[in-house]
């Protein structure tokens, strides 16, 4: 997934370059676009994966992480990234953290992780012989008949069902809903617990922190292996504005340069990581 950590004389070029950057700008914070409620990913007493890469970027910058929380939901970042404070005419944050690789409506860093989706299964007899998504597919269809699969509406998973003539068995979710502290990880886990649903389909960081959560009650996470129509696997970049070459330099560096910490904090949060050969580490 990653390019692989730089020769240290390379390292120390590279952080020279990016601490001169850092200290020629006018404001010595590093101003991140975030979500307040996104667990895995960050929230604002700074808990997530993003919010720990955050800290380690500004560390290295010789800043200080100040963050301005908007809902990841339509309007992000317009709101956040694209938007300059009335008063001061500056941008109100410079990185959002966590961005599809190429996203359409911002410039990207190379990218730092690779996941998947994966199933999240409550405890069930018949879900022991499940360990990979297509498993489920090998069920009787009586026990195939009987799940009710949490799924959310335009995702992988929603393909998955549809191709597998699965969509009877489906309690669609929408993404976003009029409450902005409702998240897919709340409404999977409410669900399951209330045993409405059998099986959730979810992005493997946010399936890993239920899994993790819920490890007593013996919640379990399954990959979706390769599908030729459906694409299961992303990759995540840092988000910034069009233009800002020198920017993206600087963080693209740092990047390459940190890798094993960057997957340290990953690892950290059980985060299921696609390796170079395609295969799933869980």
């Amino acid at each position: 997934m990653f390019k692989g950590e730089l020769p240290l004389s390379l390292i120390a070029l590279t952080a020279a370059a990016m601490l001169a950057q850092a200290t020629a700008l006018p404001d010595a914070s590093l101003k991140v676009c975030a979500d307040p409620a996104n667990l895995p990913l960050s929230n604002d007493r700074g808990e997530g994966y993003e919010n720990k890469l955050a800290e380690a970027l500004a560390r290295d910058l010789g800043r200080n992480v100040r963050y301005v929380f908007f809902p990841q939901r339509i309007g992000f970042v317009r709101n956040t990234l694209r938007m300059k404070d009335e008063q001061s005419q500056q941008w109100k944050c410079d990185l959002i953290m966590g961005v599809p690789e190429q996203y359409e409506l911002t410039a990207t860093t190379q990218p730092y992780l690779h996941s998947t989706y994966v199933l999240v299964l409550a405890p069930r007899k018949e879900f022991e012989s499940v360990h990979a998504a297509e498993d489920l597919l090998r069920l009787s269809a009586a026990q195939l008949s009987a799940l009710r699969i949490g799924v959310f509406s335009r995702s992988p998973g929603d393909d998955w069902l549809l191709k597998n003539s699965l969509m009877e068995r489906a309690v669609v979710y929408s993404h976003q809903t009029g409450d902005i502290e409702e998240t897919p990880a709340r409404t999977i886990e409410r669900d399951l617990i209330a045993g409405k649903i059998d099986v959730g389909i979810l992005w493997g960081p946010i399936a890993a922190m239920l899994v993790s959560q819920h490890s007593q009650d013996h919640w379990r996470a399954v990959p979706f292996l390769p599908d030729p129509t459906i694409r299961f696997d992303y990759k995540i970049s840092m988000g910034l504005r069009n233009g800002e070459t020198d920017w993206k330099k600087t963080l693209d560096a740092w990047i390459a340069g940190h890798g094993s910490e960057i997957n340290a904090i990953l690892k950290s949060y059980k985060i299921p990581v696609v390796d170079a050969t395609g295969h799933v580490q869980m």
